[in-house]
C-alpha cells in the first residue's frame, strides 16, 4: 500500500473506484476483522465503521452504522455473487482506544475504507495512522475544524465543520433568541471545546463567562451558581448528549431558566432521556447535517422499512459515505490507492445533497448547510435552516 503524501491545497486529488467490496454483510453484528496474511481476491473487500457502538455515545454511533448498513444491504442485493462486508470497530468514543483500532484497520488488507472515525477526539488519534496506511477516511460526524488541516491526504468530511456550525449557532442565538448574556460551557474535549470556541469568538462581547464541565460530571452546583450569578439568558454547551442532558437537568432543578443551546453532538433522543422531558423542552440544537426526513431518493422510507424506525442523526450522511465507497468498488477499483483517488474525484448527488470534496477533504462550500432543531413534546424536531451571513 502507498504512504500518502500531504494533501496540497492547490492541487485536486485524483479519483477512481474500487470494484467489489467483500464478504457478506452481517446486518446484525459484524465483528472486527482479523488481519489477513495476503491481499485478498477481487470480491474480498471490506469497509470499517469506526465509532462508538457501545457506551455513553452509542446512539450516535449506531445511527452511523445503520445508515451505512442499509447501503451495504442494497449493494449486496445487487451483487449476490460478490458481496461487500461492513466491519465494526467500536471506539466507545474513547480517543485512547482509537490508535489500536486504527492499527487493526491498517493491518487488514481487506479493509479498503473507513466510515468514521465518528468523533473529533478519536479522529485526532486515529487519523495519522489511517492516512499513513492509505485508508480512505469518510467521517460523517467529526466536526473539529482543523482535522482537514493536518495533512492527512485520505481525509474527507461529509458535513460542515465547526467553523460553519459555530458561527451559525451564534447567529441563531443573536437573531432568533435575542441572547445578550451568553454563558459558554464545554466538556474539555476536542469537539466540545472547538465548537464552543467558535461560538464564543463570534458572539464576542456577549459572552459573560466560559466554563468547563467533565463529560461524566455529576455535581453541577458550582457551574449552575456561576450561570445564575452571571445573569445569563442563554447557555451554550459544546459536548455530547449525555453530559448536556445532565447539565440541563441540574440547571432546571436549580430554577435557572436560561435557554439551552448545544451543537450536533447533542442531537439525539439520549439528550432528552438524560435531561428529562420537561427540562429538555425548548432546548435548541444546531447541526451541519440534513434533517433525515428531508433526505432524497426515498431514503427515509427505505430506512424505516429496514429498521422499523425513522432515520436519525448522521444516518443519511453515513448512507452517502457508504455509497461513495461502494460505487468505487462497483466501478472496479479494489485497492486503497485506487479507491482514495475515486473518493477525491467524486462528484454526484447523494441523499443529503451534492457530494464533492475540496482538496482538503471538506465538502465544497455550497453543500454546507447548518440547521437548528428544537426539542418539543419529548422529541427533537426540525426548526429552521440557519441563513448564511
Amino acid at each position: 500500500m502507498r504512504t500518502p503524501a500531504v494533501r496540497s491545497s492547490s492541487s485536486p486529488r485524483a479519483r477512481r473506484a474500487l470494484t467489489a467490496l467483500t464478504v457478506l454483510l452481517g446486518l446484525a453484528g459484524c465483528e472486527a476483522a482479523a488481519p489477513a496474511a495476503a491481499p485478498p481476491a477481487a470480491c474480498d473487500r471490506a469497509v470499517a465503521v469506526f465509532g462508538p457502538l457501545s457506551g455513553d455515545s452509542a446512539d450516535l454511533g449506531g445511527n452511523i452504522r445503520s445508515g451505512a448498513a442499509l447501503a451495504f444491504a442494497e449493494y449486496n442485493q445487487r451483487h449476490p455473487d460478490c458481496q461487500a462486508r461492513l466491519l465494526d470497530f467500536d471506539s466507545q468514543a474513547d480517543p485512547k482506544q482509537a490508535p489500536a483500532l486504527a492499527q487493526r484497520v491498517v493491518s487488514d488488507p481487506r479493509i479498503v475504507g473507513v466510515i468514521g472515525p465518528a468523533f473529533s477526539g478519536e479522529s485526532e488519534a486515529a487519523g495519522p495512522l489511517l492516512a499513513q496506511g492509505g485508508v480512505p477516511i469518510l467521517t460523517t460526524s467529526a466536526t473539529r475544524t482543523n482535522l482537514s488541516q493536518r495533512g492527512w491526504a485520505t481525509f474527507h468530511r461529509l458535513l460542515g465543520n465547526d467553523a460553519s456550525q459555530g458561527p451559525a449557532a451564534a447567529r441563531y442565538i443573536d437573531a432568533v433568541l435575542g441572547g445578550r448574556k451568553v454563558f459558554v460551557i464545554d466538556d474539555g474535549g476536542a469537539y466540545g471545546q472547538g465548537l464552543a470556541d467558535e461560538v464564543a469568538a463570534t458572539l464576542s462581547g456577549r459572552v459573560v463567562q466560559r466554563g468547563v464541565v467533565a463529560p461524566r460530571q455529576l455535581d453541577f452546583s458550582a457551574v449552575v451558581s456561576q450561570i445564575r450569578s452571571a445573569g445569563a439568558d442563554v447557555v451554550f454547551y459544546g459536548g455530547y448528549y449525555s453530559g448536556a442532558g445532565t447539565l440541563l437537568r441540574a440547571m432546571r432543578r436549580a430554577g435557572v431558566g436560561a435557554v439551552f443551546v448545544a451543537g450536533d453532538g447533542v442531537k439525539d433522543a439520549g439528550f432528552i432521556r438524560a435531561a428529562g422531558v420537561e427540562a429538555a423542552e425548548g432546548a435548541i440544537i444546531t447541526c451541519a447535517c440534513l434533517p433525515p426526513e428531508r433526505a432524497s431518493g426515498g431514503f427515509p422510507e427505505r430506512y424505516r422499512a429496514a429498521y422499523g424506525r425513522d432515520a436519525a442523526t448522521y444516518s443519511a450522511e453515513a448512507y452517502d459515505a457508504a455509497t461513495i465507497l461502494l460505487s468505487g468498488l462497483e466501478a472496479g477499483h479494489t485497492d486503497r490507492d485506487a479507491l482514495e483517488r475515486w473518493v477525491d474525484a467524486y462528484a454526484a448527488a447523494g441523499v443529503t445533497g451534492r457530494v464533492q470534496f475540496t482538496p482538503q477533504g471538506e465538502l465544497v462550500d455550497g453543500a454546507v448547510v447548518v440547521w437548528a432543531y428544537r426539542v418539543h413534546d419529548g422529541a427533537v424536531t426540525t426548526d429552521q435552516q440557519i441563513p448564511k451571513p
